[in-house]
């Protein structure tokens, strides 16, 4: 077969072990591969290369995608898709493996609908809001640097006895802050699926100050991770927190963070490098089986869709993947609400 592999919208750490193992899976088992450089644009462009194992050799420690991405406006309308249809069948490819989030997939159960070249996806985006899945492809390097970030912080805070509020990206998915926020210990974790509004953030905040600075404990810092889902600005809740210092924590400065595109780089974990490893394997295994419109899923053996030879990757459609995917941001998915109900726990566990 010709098989192809591109990367697709955020980019996200592990990317490139995966599309080193499609490519060298790929090469091993007799087929040709080709590498769409630029993501939708680049394939509506025709942008792609001969892969082969000199090109692919050791990026798998890379963060970011050397085949690089875009987001293209036009691809998912229908001249988008009948001109990437006619670059996929002109350049002789017969599977594709597409990685990216939610409007990669998108984008692929779209192509695949049209059924003229298999094609299947693998979950890559830092969010970790792709449903049918436990643990997308960059999510573990992503936590890893909040906490590294917030290690960091703490050590000044405590320095100075300050309190920060430290945002985190995440989009409507508060995964990364409330994983994160456990693991670095932080005294509160804001987060858009608890559906306060600004009012009661501040509330809460202000009892988070005066119980950690007031009520004996002889705390040195104070640390409060944010999603950036949350739509009350960052700088907004350290205003109003501000005002009320002397009153809640008398000596105490409070300080904002945003860490931003820092938590999408670096190189990338262990985990996601063999996660990404496993899925892109058995995404070549799929295509030659003549698998269509599906996604290779990280989950617990036993979990949602098929199995396959590996207990941890299973085999889900494209459309259930985006239906759950919608559950997910509108907080309709009972992992979400799972999720938030562990949470709680922990929250009241720890007074904050």
């Amino acid at each position: 077969m010709r098989l192809a592999v591109l990367t697709s919208g955020g980019d996200s750490p592990g990317m490139n072990a995966a599309v080193r193992t499609v490519t060298a899976v790929g090469l091993g088992r007799g087929h040709e591969v080709m590498g769409i450089r630029g993501g939708y644009s680049g394939l509506l462009e025709g942008d792609a290369m001969d892969m082969d194992l000199a090109t692919v050799n050791g990026i798998s420690g890379f963060g970011g995608t050397i085949l690089g991405s875009a987001r293209s406006s036009f691809f998912p309308t229908p001249e988008g898709q009948e001109q990437a249809m006619a670059r996929l069948e002109s350049m002789g490819i017969e599977g594709l493996v597409v990685i990216g989030g939610n409007g990669s997939l998108t984008g692929a159960h779209m192509m695949a609908q049209r059924k003229k070249c298999k094609i299947v996806g693998i979950p890559a985006s830092i969010d970790n809001d792709i449903g049918h899945c436990g643990s997308a492809i960059g999510v573990d390097t992503a936590v890893n640097t909040i906490v590294d970030a917030c290690d960091r912080i703490t050590d000044t805070a405590r320095a100075h006895r300050r309190a920060f509020i430290v945002e985190v990206m995440g989009r409507q998915c508060g995964f990364l802050a409330m994983r994160a926020g456990i693991a670095a210990e932080a005294d509160a974790i804001l987060y858009a699926e608890s559906g306060l509004g600004e009012d009661q953030l501040v509330s809460k905040l202000r009892d988070v100050l005066r119980k950690c600075f007031n009520s004996g404990w002889h705390k040195k810092r104070v640390l409060i991770i944010k999603a950036e889902g949350v739509k009350v600005a960052t700088s907004t809740l350290v205003e109003r927190l501000q005002k009320h210092l002397t009153e809640d924590a008398p000596g105490v400065e409070i300080r904002e963070t945003v860490l931003g595109h820092v938590v999408r780089g670096g190189r990338p974990s262990a985990f996601d490098r063999v996660i990404a490893q496993r899925m892109a394997y058995a995404s070549v295994l799929a295509l030659e089986n003549g698998r269509n419109d599906v996604m290779l899923s990280w989950d617990v053996p036993g979990g949602h869709g098929q199995a396959t030879q590996d207990p941890f990757v299973r085999i889900v459609d494209l459309g259930e993947v985006l239906e759950e995917t919608e559950r997910l941001v509108d907080g309709t998915s009972p992992v979400i609400k799972a999720r938030l109900a562990l949470l709680k726990q922990v929250e009241d566990l720890l007074l904050i």
